[in-house]
């Protein structure tokens, strides 16, 4: 009996693929078949691969989202600088291939692995660090005009969501009324054929940046006084965390309003939550959330809250350097409201984090900030 190559997934016998694994899996086959046809036609072989840079960027002022441009860069196997990079390509193509055939996922560092071998017959590496791998991936992505998701790759969860939502993950239905202190961790693969929504009574949806900040709002139960669903995304929410809230927002018409530090990096969070990013600028239209609000906290709360010094943590070169880089982002640039909060912070010469406002009372910011916030209207657009 012949044996299994431990290189690859053993194949199910005759799997009838989901249309979507069937489109993506044609994707896949047709770059591969581009590239052999080139080779047999005396040709070099080549991939060309859409940039993911400011550059090729465009902001759709209309929709109020970044969008990916036309330029495009030739990766070529017979260039001495690309055709490493040509060759790893080409290796996350096949591991991809594999997955789809056999109906299974892997998480980025189980395709880095996948991957990752020595050349024979040298002390060459296919990849050394997950750091090359990643970007390949992304790569990938953009080039065959598919999802993370279509190519059946996952990233570490990273997110938690709490609140008057039921929820149905892999057929497992889930209230995440009764989640206890812990909260229910969002996968990165939250798409309508992974996660559906089974019964919402939530009013909207509190994003917060941090989950020292969640656990405070969770063990305050302010979802539940407050009639919403409450998230968070340990710092800059990843993919599965804004796909998520984009979906709240279109599918069950739920505000989503953000609190997150009074610094340049909190101003950058909510960018992307609402605009979308440089890097995954192609996947703007399922992750970015053009009608988010940024609730706080703010630079006028120092005096506004009547916080003490000790609040205080001093901007650095850095900080004023990315402060004038953001404002000057095309959606902020003429938005006049952004422009003064960011010239407030400026001139108030330092920065705050949300966990400030316990300098107050350790439930101040549950109990009277964000309620009054909410009942005045009091955020930004």
């Amino acid at each position: 009996m012949a044996k299994k190559s431990a290189s690859s997934p053993a194949r199910k016998p005759s799997v009838k693929l989901k249309e979507r694994d069937s489109r993506t899996l044609g994707k896949l086959v047709h770059l591969a078949e581009d590239v052999s046809k080139r080779a047999f036609a005396n040709k070099d072989p080549r991939i060309d691969i859409p940039l993911r840079t400011k550059s090729n960027t465009i902001w759709d002022r209309k929709k109020g989202i970044l969008q990916m441009g036309d330029a495009s860069a030739e990766r070529e196997l017979f260039n001495l600088n690309q055709a490493k990079q040509f060759m790893q390509t080409m290796l996350h193509a096949s591991t991809i291939k594999d997955l789809i055939e056999v109906e299974k996922t892997s998480s980025l560092r189980g395709v880095f692995y996948k991957a990752k071998h020595t050349i024979a017959g040298t002390k060459e590496n296919t990849f050394d660090a997950q750091d090359e791998s990643d970007p390949i991936l992304e790569d990938l992505e953009v080039t065959l005009g598919a999802l993370r998701e279509e190519l059946h790759i996952f990233a570490e969860n990273r997110g938690t969501m709490v609140g008057n939502i039921t929820i149905v993950d892999k057929g497992d239905e889930i209230d995440c009324r009764r989640m206890g202190s812990g909260g229910y961790g969002i996968p990165s693969i939250v798409e309508p054929d992974v996660i559906q929504f089974k019964k919402c009574e939530a009013k909207f949806v509190l994003h917060v940046e941090k989950g020292t900040v969640w656990n405070r709002f969770n063990e305050d139960r302010f979802w539940e006084r407050n009639n919403c669903i409450l998230t968070h995304g340990a710092g800059q929410p990843p993919r599965g965390v804004r796909r998520l809230l984009q979906r709240l927002n279109g599918e069950l018409k739920l505000p989503i309003i953000c609190v997150l530090d009074n610094d340049p990096w909190g101003h950058y969070i909510y960018s992307v939550i609402k605009q979308g990013s440089i890097s995954l600028a192609f996947e703007s239209s399922r992750l970015a959330i053009p009608d988010a609000r940024f609730l706080g906290i703010r630079a006028k709360d120092y005096g506004e809250c009547e916080l003490p010094d000790a609040v205080k943590i001093d901007l650095s070169d850095n900080d004023i350097k990315r402060a004038k880089e953001i404002a000057a982002y095309p959606w902020f640039a003429d938005n006049k409201p952004w422009q003064k909060e960011i010239d407030a912070m400026l001139k108030n010469g330092f920065k705050m984090e949300v966990e400030a406002l316990i300098a107050k009372d350790i439930s101040f910011v549950t109990e009277e900030y964000v309620p009054q916030r909410l009942k005045d209207k009091d955020w930004l657009d």
